[in-house]
């Protein structure tokens, strides 16, 4: 992960040289101590306090600091490794830069590569995996813009890479790229799947066999059509029924598009947040273009279009393969693509 949004602090007149050399390559807000007087750094009285406004601010925090304090600064804002920024440590002349937190996820061991290179430093990795050469599986799949579905399973199979055992892998569409890898056995399907062994599961599918590490591409696109003032429920609960009974996966979803006349429609604004995705709008040349299977005389009386589901769903997936065809109840139509791999 490429970390972009970075705080530089600097508690040293010392330290603060080197904090101004890497804001400056990082492209950081530097924050210095309100006592050193830099009058090119956002000043600051008390690191905790700083830090209970900035932790979640950013991307990425590096401190040319003692890591004890780091520490005691930034553990009462701790959660989670799927959502903990990314966290390296210098010391106040720049020779030793410490990746310390969210180190594969939150992209602080390349951050902290970044950093010993800015000031001539020699960088410090701790992660298990990376000091023993081996693949790290969450690396991997954040590399390949896969979806970690469980993220406590991740330990379990870089514990098992690290010790050379077999580990399971079911990829058909080969995402991860590791068909030839002789660290993994592959799996053509459930059926040949151990459950007593550790494996990867990858599929848009909402299909992984309980206890496997499940991954998944976003590559599907939804298209949807709604009465005015639908309601987010409205949406969810119709997207959620449908995803269910056609066996997709809601961590599969890349977009949510519809026509530009929804563009202010508040339900489906809400809608396409709880999803983590930006909603697309098309005009109605953009989706007359597409040669719709199911077109409505009732949309095209209303819209200006015969269809605005399947075509805004298409119209995302560039020509993927239509999945879902258009499913209504009495105020939402949902239709669903799935892309194809560039």
């Amino acid at each position: 992960m490429s970390v972009k949004k970075i705080a530089v602090y600097a508690l040293t007149s010392q330290g603060v040289s080197v904090a101004r050399r890497l804001a400056s390559k990082l492209s950081g807000t530097l924050y210095v101590s309100r006592r050193l007087e830099s009058e090119d750094a956002v000043p600051f009285d008390s690191l905790p306090h700083l830090i209970s406004a900035t932790f979640n601010a950013f991307e990425g925090h590096v401190f040319v600091a003692a890591a004890g304090i780091v520490v005691r600064c930034i553990a009462p804002h701790l959660q989670s490794k799927e959502t903990d920024p990314a966290v390296v440590c210098l010391d106040q002349h720049g020779k030793y830069s410490i990746s310390l937190l969210s180190g594969h996820l939150g992209g602080a061991n390349e951050l902290a590569v970044q950093c010993a290179r800015a000031v001539g430093g020699e960088p410090v990795i701790t992660t298990a995996t990376d000091t023993a050469g081996v693949l790290s599986v969450d690396t991997l799949a954040e590399s390949k813009e896969l979806v970690i579905g469980n993220i406590e399973r991740v330990k379990v199979v870089n514990m098992a890479l690290l010790e050379g055992l077999p580990v399971q892998l079911y990829d058909p569409e080969d995402w991860l790229g590791l068909a030839w890898d002789a660290s993994f056995t592959g799996v053509a399907g459930a059926e040949e799947w151990d459950r007593s062994l550790p494996g990867i599961w990858v599929s848009w599918h909402n299909d992984s066999p309980e206890g496997s590490l499940a991954l998944f591409p976003r590559v599907l696109h939804m298209g949807i059509g709604c009465r005015l003032n639908v309601t987010e429920e409205e949406i969810l609960d119709h997207v959620h029924e449908v995803f269910e009974r056609k066996n997709l996966a809601l961590k599969s979803i890349a977009s949510l598009g519809s026509v530009e006349a929804k563009r202010h429609e508040a339900g489906l604004l809400a809608a396409a947040e709880k999803f983590g995705v930006e909603p697309v709008f098309y005009s109605t040349a953009q989706l007359a273009s597409i040669d719709a299977p199911t077109p409505s005389d009732r949309v095209q009386r209303h819209m200006g279009v015969p269809s605005v589901a399947e075509a805004s769903a298409m119209l995302a997936a560039h020509g993927g393969e239509l999945i879902v065809a258009k499913e209504k109840t009495a105020t939402v139509t949902l239709a669903v693509t799935r892309s194809n791999r560039a």
